[in-house]
């Protein structure tokens, strides 16, 4: 039987995964030789994969009872230290239940929004710090973790590279600035025709070509970027997450909201200027165990609502492109 272990439990999204490495590198500082498994969608198995912090990486599809059986007797199957849920959620707080892990470490009910999951953990945390990354370090912190969070480094494989060296040169680019235009809720994206004049004075003023990373279903949000940078001539990208990766850590700055993407270019060390909207940077901002020059703009008359609309919030719209240029070209020219 193996030694005992932690059984970390972050099924997904991308953005909220980046935000859950620093604390189970907290947990992996504290405890270097444990075993800890984590367990999240297939989609995101290479993305753990390359933070080194698991010593295996297990996958559910949470839509398939036969996978849920499968993954419950995995658990069983071995002694634990504890599970913590850094997700909150029932569909996640469960593995640890039904699992049989006799400690469930999760947060209490003034930081879930699902009622009664808390109802299924041993321990309870009330987290207190603003930042969700924080937040997820104290878990950590209650599962005997010495720090909280702790820095971590996101693998790209030579390959990886590689193929992006060659679709640089495809692309005549040296030099280039990645917007992100896209983003699950649409109330917390940035029109994209500013996406547009943005790239247009991005290439006209700065001098820097412009690549907009779009995702799966986002293919014409992309094209009307293009349509709206005039003759900036954008280069649309929508690699898969090894290559994307590596696009992402080269850049010379990412521009995006509240999503994915400009959360995956932080933890790459990219610089970035993020727009915020109903969402609150306070809470979800860009993330980083030390002090950067990055910045987020955000509109005084913002309302943290977290609705998921299928319009730009308001908010959204009082950032202009005079704004973010402006910003963009501050951070350029701050370090790194």
């Amino acid at each position: 039987m193996p030694e005992p272990g932690f059984l970390v439990l972050r099924l997904g999204s991308l953005g909220d995964i980046v935000h859950t490495f620093p604390a189970v590198a907290g947990l992996r500082a504290s405890f270097p030789d444990a075993e800890i498994v984590w367990l999240t969608d297939a989609r995101w198995r290479l993305l753990v994969e390359r933070s080194g912090l698991a010593s295996a990486v297990w996958t559910v599809d949470t839509r398939s009872w036969a996978s849920v059986r499968e993954t419950v007797r995995r658990i069983r199957g071995r002694s634990w230290n504890a599970a913590v849920d850094y997700q909150g959620l029932w569909k996640s707080a469960l593995f640890g239940f039904f699992g049989g892990v006799p400690r469930r470490i999760g947060f209490d009910s003034s930081c879930i929004r699902e009622f009664g999951v808390p109802l299924v953990y041993t321990d309870r945390v009330g987290a207190r710090s603003p930042h969700v990354a924080e937040q997820n370090g104290e878990l950590s912190l209650r599962a005997g973790a010495r720090s909280g969070v702790a820095p971590f480094t996101l693998r790209v494989t030579p390959e990886e590279e590689a193929q992006w060296a060659a679709s640089m040169a495809r692309a005549g680019l040296t030099r280039y600035c990645v917007l992100s235009p896209g983003g699950g809720w649409r109330s917390k994206c940035w029109p994209a025709e500013r996406f547009g004049e943005l790239c247009r004075r991005i290439s006209g003023e700065l001098g820097l070509r412009c690549v907009v990373n779009y995702g799966p279903g986002e293919e014409a949000l992309a094209e009307s970027v293009r349509a709206a940078s005039g003759g900036a001539e954008p280069v649309l990208d929508n690699s898969p997450l090894g290559p994307l990766m590596a696009l992402l850590r080269k850049a010379d700055l990412v521009v995006g909201g509240d999503t994915g993407p400009l959360h995956l270019a932080v933890a790459l060390g990219a610089p970035a200027v993020a727009l915020f909207g109903p969402t609150d940077p306070a809470r979800n901002g860009p993330f980083r165990a030390a002090r950067t020059a990055d910045i987020v703009l955000r509109s005084p008359q913002a309302r943290t609502s977290y609705k998921r609309g299928s319009a730009p919030d308001p908010a959204m719209l009082e950032l202009t492109v005079d704004a973010v240029l402006d910003a963009v070209q501050r951070r350029l020219e701050a370090p790194r």
